[in-house]
């Protein structure tokens, strides 16, 4: 265990609205926000930076442009704001769990340094956050890595799953409330429903892809639910904070 405690609050937050390459599909950038009974709050993923609110030039620079453009994305869209409708600021983040380091992910992580993030090996191999194509244009803040390789229980009721494809190095949570409920926070792991029936087209090993999306598949046999990474038919219907899930 990561931490002590047992999971007792997930909430979704919003962060955007994102049309891909003009009009491919829109899709919703979603956080996480977890609570314990021992009072931390983990967060996992961070969404996009929060420059690309106030500085028109920055997303050009960053080679936006080249995946799509944000189509929503207001203050309470960043990852600051999202937390705000929670009564948090960032300086309340105990933990941090980082999906992957693509551009939608990892652009507020160094809003929380100040706390352990926890990502795998693999992926913080990588010399600079992957972001998007070529692009590098954020480092790795300095904090405190606990790196993983493996099914890791951050505390009661949160497993991570390494679970390589999408990137090398990504990763997924799977969430067990204390009300009986569990939910797979696939990340983009799964990012959409039809990513199978895709070949996984849009992964960097999609053969691996396709041993990740199985396995956490397998998990809805056991009655869990699914949250895909991206998918445009299920980010309207999901609640999102201050609702929690």
């Amino acid at each position: 265990m990561i931490l002590p405690g047992q999971i007792t609050r997930l909430y979704i937050l919003d962060l955007g609205l994102f049309d891909v390459c003009g009009g491919e599909r829109i899709i919703g950038i979603p956080g996480y926000l977890l609570q314990t009974d021992r009072g931390a709050n983990i967060l996992i993923d961070t969404g996009f930076p929060p420059e690309y609110l106030t500085d028109p030039d920055r997303s050009e620079t960053d080679g936006l442009p080249r995946f799509g453009r944000l189509i929503d994305f207001r203050l309470e869209q960043t990852a600051e704001g999202a937390l705000a409708l929670l009564g948090l600021t960032p300086q309340d983040i105990d933990l941090v769990i980082l999906s992957h380091g693509h551009i939608d992910h990892v652009g507020s992580l160094p809003l929380f340094a100040h706390a352990p993030i926890v990502m795998t090996t693999r992926e913080r191999a990588e010399p600079a956050p992957l972001y998007y194509g070529t692009v590098r244009p954020i480092p790795w803040p300095e904090a405190t890595y606990h790196l993983i390789d493996a099914d890791t229980p951050v505390c009661e009721g949160l497993t991570l799953i390494p679970t390589p494809g999408h990137t090398p190095g990504h990763l997924s949570a799977l969430v067990d409330l204390p009300d009986g409920r569990r939910v797979i926070l696939a990340a983009d792991a799964i990012n959409r429903a039809s990513e199978s029936d895709e070949a996984f087209a849009d992964s960097m090993d999609p053969a691996a892809s396709q041993a990740s999306s199985d396995r956490l598949l397998s998990f809805m046999t056991r009655g869990a639910t699914l949250i895909y990474g991206h998918e445009p038919t299920q980010w309207p219907v999901l609640p999102k904070a201050p609702k929690p899930w």
